[in-house]
């Protein structure tokens, strides 16, 4: 836990803490952005920037001599934690697990310097590093935090935090081929869509990668494939397969989901799923399509 990251709780007037928030209203998309990259979820990201607001409120400020780097800190300490109950109560989670997609239409890189560890894909990569690992990660190649001062958040040698960098890093390379261009995504993503609407076999074969994944998190709570589908002729078939059904009455509005194109799925005026893929020189190796009601609001606000 971050108990000792200040000292002890003081009575503060309103003045005071006037100067808190709007400190802390300086630095909480940066927050944001550290929780929602560490957790994948926009909602625990929000539940975990009010956790650290309320310290902020209590701690003695008048000890602090740098607002910024003790607000992230305190953040990056509360998701390592959080993030290891999650991945407990993601053991149980009904079918495939995805990142809760978010808007990044106005803001690009969600409050970082740089729009790394945003991708939808890499998110579902960085599941599997450490907590410890995923943090020094997020920290170095979002945020460009140098390595003293991410050291100094993870109570850890400089060396040992070059060593998590380095290990992220080769994970990532070893596991995702290089991404094309957004708009070679964006041209990809529209030609998957009128391919999978039309039910067209043939197009959707050629646009797959050979060994493509499809992946549908429907959370028990929407009607979703349960394990995800592999390889291009095998998710070309299950595409095919509801095009019918699934498509009937479907308008798509399209979206800049965590960078990137995504297709916004509504029916008589209410999203019901975000879709989007990731893809490589290969072809479309991942298509995503995120179905819990619960985990789409913050990539559709007006949905």
């Amino acid at each position: 836990m971050v108990a000792d990251d200040g000292p002890g709780d003081v009575p503060q007037d309103a003045d005071d803490l006037d100067s808190a928030a709007a400190a802390f209203a300086e630095v909480r998309p940066r927050l944001f952005g550290i929780a929602y990259r560490m957790l994948g979820s926009a909602t625990e990201a929000e539940d975990l920037v009010q956790d650290v607001w309320l310290r902020w409120q209590t701690c003695d400020r008048d000890a602090v001599a740098d607002p910024a780097a003790f607000l992230a800190t305190i953040a990056t300490r509360l998701a390592i934690n959080v993030l290891g109950s999650a991945r407990v109560r993601r053991e149980s989670y009904v079918g495939p697990w995805l990142p809760e997609p978010v808007d990044t239409g106005a803001d690009p890189y969600l409050g970082a310097e740089r729009g790394e560890a945003l991708n939808l894909a890499v998110l579902m990569l960085l599941e599997r590093l450490s907590p410890t690992e995923r943090a020094a990660y997020v920290l170095r190649e979002a945020f460009d935090y140098p390595y003293p001062q991410i050291a100094e958040i993870l109570q850890a040698g400089e060396p040992a935090v070059r060593q998590l960098v380095s290990r992220a890093r080769k994970h990532l390379r070893s596991e995702r081929r290089a991404p094309v261009t957004g708009a070679e995504q964006r041209r990809l993503l529209t030609a998957f869509v009128a391919a999978a609407r039309a039910g067209d076999l043939a197009a959707l074969e050629e646009l797959l990668a050979a060994d493509a994944v499809s992946y549908s998190d429907g959370g028990g709570a929407a009607r979703a494939s349960r394990f995800p589908v592999v390889g291009a002729a095998r998710v070309a078939k299950y595409l095919r397969a509801f095009a019918d059904r699934f498509w009937d009455g479907v308008d798509v509005e399209w979206a800049t989901v965590n960078g990137q194109s995504a297709a916004l799925l509504r029916r008589d005026g209410e999203t019901f799923a975000v879709l989007t893929v990731d893809a490589t020189d290969q072809g479309i190796g991942r298509v995503l399509w995120m179905m819990n009601p619960a985990k789409i609001t913050a990539a559709s606000p007006a949905g």
